[in-house]
């Protein structure tokens, strides 16, 4: 069972968790960013170590779990009082809870109940066959299916204009088979900045997972 939330300062910053490895903190902390534009909060941004492809299947998702609770601990310790594990996978996330006695989010969770809220079809947009099973468990019989862009396997697959085609092919897919909302599960899709193309192309709501998780921490944080 998670502990109960200790108190926090309302200018207590978000503690945003990526699980792509990278030495420039100007891209670990993009999607920081665009969490204090979006929500007026302040963030703090770290990644753990040696996952430079991310979490990609079962065994880096495997590799990084250790990684993401190690690093949510020293998060939580230096003065976050909300995290967001910045991932569609919501990898580690029950272990996470159960080490930190502050609010968790999961980016594969918040974009899944914001969907709810959206749509009575959603489909699922990321980098593998499946949907994440979180996500896929949150939507229930609301689960239009799930597509995987042609030729990406890797979120770093996403950062080239094939990549950004495919991206676009497959959420034409996904609504022409009635999906009427379009879940983006993989946060290197906001990486991109793909969603307004999407929304432009499709017609539908797309919801990014970054700032649905960013929406979530908005209710978390104190007021």
């Amino acid at each position: 069972m998670q502990p109960a939330p200790s108190p926090r300062e309302p200018s207590s910053p978000v503690g945003v968790i990526r699980v792509l490895t990278s030495d420039d903190p100007t891209a670990v902390g993009e999607h920081g960013r665009l969490l204090e534009r979006r929500y007026g909060f302040p963030v703090v941004s770290r990644c753990i170590p040696g996952q430079p492809y991310g979490i990609h299947d079962e065994e880096s998702e495997r590799r990084a779990g250790p990684k993401i609770v190690a690093l949510a601990r020293e998060m939580a310790e230096a003065g976050a009082g909300t995290l967001v594990i910045s991932c569609a996978a919501d990898p580690a996330l029950a272990r996470v809870r159960a080490a930190v006695d502050i609010p968790v989010l999961g980016a594969g969770a918040s974009a899944a109940a914001v969907s709810l809220g959206l749509g009575t079809r959603v489909g699922v947009l990321g980098i593998t066959d499946e949907a994440p099973p979180g996500v896929r468990a949150i939507l229930g019989d609301r689960f239009a299916g799930a597509v995987r862009p042609r030729g990406v396997h890797r979120t770093t697959d996403l950062r080239t204009p094939e990549g950004a085609a495919a991206v676009l092919e497959a959420a034409a897919d996904l609504v022409g088979a009635g999906a009427d909302t379009l879940l983006l599960a993989c946060t290197g899709l906001t990486t991109i900045g793909i969603r307004p193309r999407l929304e432009d192309r499709t017609g539908v709501p797309v919801v990014d997972a970054v700032l649905a998780a960013g929406l979530m921490a908005s209710y978390a944080r104190t007021p």
